[in-house]
């Protein structure tokens, strides 16, 4: 098929009208950057997602010729549904990419069904359904039952789509040359250096990761041991027919948590719950490596019906060392002391390279400017802001695991918007560390005063350290206060 066809089809969408203004500098580049990944697709699929196109409605909005084109692809769908909360998209567009969180199945179900049966071999004690739940990128949910202790059971099998492997193969090998386009077209728009190269390959690597559920299996066991004793947030229970291609789990009944009518004050409990059992409780623990969920849109949170919320899918799963939590808190702590010098140290324990450049100065003086301006105590929300202000501006070296943390922040902050809970995000994780706080200062009197072998991930000299600049601290607060009221 004509490469000119593709742009053709992408140009049609209108996609750039629907990005913020805030983005309104890399509208060119988005665009032509799908454009070159639709028209290095096999020619066989770019036909049948041009064949859709012409399928729908004249008169279909942009925001659903978008949506179906994401669902073709593994990659492209799993996009729509990182960015499908994002409070500054169009309300359309949003509405719409939302739906791909948990589509209809339109997988062949003859098909999946011998797929299962190969992966089951001759076990022959389940009852498989003869229609699936739902599907999203990779996989789909088919329901079965079997009979233990005279009683009737029931659960669900998170199987792969067939052929997913190779579509999600023919992707994956496109995004070097992407990422050498990206660069190029970047530079001549006279946007920010970014290694997009590098960006895609973890992304590529986090990609593949999803089509391996063994490794899904084995972070919903890592996940079921941090949430143990939390009375609202669970991990359905694992069941013994897992194969590396099949995750066998207890069924859950009850709605998306987004979908859910729930008053408002239930609204904002289960959206500290979320929080709470997600970020603060793996955040705030002693454990080398806590995982965090890594794609928390709305289809993986289901409100179970003991009102309690199930967590599913975690295919991607982020593991941030103690050493890097303890480098986010170091840049938490010079942050609240308007401290730059300190900051930039912080963020070079995460791995961040060239902090001493320019554009990343002005870019940690302007995230300090903006603690400033809101008046409120510093949050995570900012903490993760930064991170992705620096990325815009081309900044390397973070790592794919902080990357995916930053998306699981973001992504759980959409679902609390929709859910009301905005403001409540930063309440749980700062609560739970000044509990863990409190409880460990027994501890820290026979502790070495530069350790800090504690949850809270700070040494008793981190703390002297923030009692003796709080009076510098509060020179550089009026100082840039004053400088921005005062500013010509």
């Amino acid at each position: 098929m004509e490469p000119e066809l593709a742009s053709d089809l992408f140009d049609s969408l209108g996609l750039e009208a629907l990005l913020p203004a805030t983005l309104a500098a890399w509208r060119p580049l988005l665009a032509e950057g799908m454009a070159f990944f639709l028209e290095h697709l096999p020619e066989a699929r770019l036909g049948a997602i041009v064949a859709e196109q012409f399928a729908l409605a004249a008169t279909a909005p942009a925001a659903e010729r978008i949506t179906a084109l994401l669902a073709h692809c593994p990659t492209l769908h799993k996009l729509g549904q990182v960015v499908a909360r994002q409070p500054g998209l169009d309300a359309e567009l949003r509405r719409h990419l939302q739906a791909l969180e948990s589509l209809p199945a339109s997988t062949n179900i003859d098909a999946l069904l011998a797929h299962v049966r190969a992966e089951l071999g001759h076990d022959r004690s389940l009852r498989l359904a003869d229609r699936a739940l739902a599907e999203g990128s990779v996989a789909v949910v088919l329901p079965f039952s079997w009979r233990e202790d005279g009683r009737s059971h029931e659960g669900v099998l998170k199987a792969l789509k067939p052929g997913v492997a190779q579509r999600l193969a023919e992707e994956l090998a496109i995004l070097p040359a992407l990422g050498d386009f990206l660069a190029r077209r970047g530079a001549e728009l006279d946007l920010p250096d970014i290694d997009y190269r590098s960006h895609l390959d973890t992304a590529g690597r986090l990609l593949t990761q999803e089509i391996r559920l063994e490794h899904e299996q084995a972070n919903m066991r890592a996940a079921s041991s941090v949430l143990a004793d939390d009375a609202d947030v669970f991990v359905p229970a694992l069941l013994p027919w897992c194969t590396p291609a099949l995750t066998a789990m207890e069924r859950v009944d009850g709605p998306k948590l987004s979908d859910a009518a729930l008053p408002a004050n239930e609204s904002r409990r289960l959206g500290r719950a979320l929080v709470g059992g997600l970020l603060a409780r793996p955040f705030w623990s002693r454990s080398e490596a806590a995982p965090f969920h890594g794609d928390l849109h709305g289809g993986n949170l289901l409100l179970a019906a003991d009102g309690r919320i199930a967590v599913i899918d975690w295919s991607l799963t982020a593991r941030l060392t103690k050493a890097e939590r303890e480098a986010l808190v170091e840049v938490a702590l010079a942050a609240l002391a308007l401290d730059t010098r300190r900051i930039a140290a912080g963020l070079a324990g995460l791995g961040l390279q060239g902090t001493g450049d320019a554009a990343i100065a002005t870019t940690m003086d302007r995230a300090l400017d903006t603690l400033v301006q809101r008046g409120r105590p510093l949050g995570f929300d900012w903490l993760v802001g930064l991170l992705d202000a620096l990325a815009l501006q081309g900044a390397s070296g973070f790592g794919a695991q902080l990357a995916v943390f930053r998306k699981s922040w973001l992504s759980l902050a959409g679902v609390l918007a929709d859910l009301g809970s905005v403001g409540d995000a930063d309440r749980p994780l700062i609560g739970l560390g000044l509990q863990r706080f409190a409880a460990e200062w027994p501890a820290r009197v026979f502790a070495p005063a530069e350790s800090r072998a504690f949850s809270t991930h700070v040494s008793t000299a981190d703390l002297l350290r923030v009692a003796a600049d709080t009076w510098p601290a509060g020179l550089r607060y009026w100082t840039r206060l004053l400088g921005q009221t005062y500013q010509p």
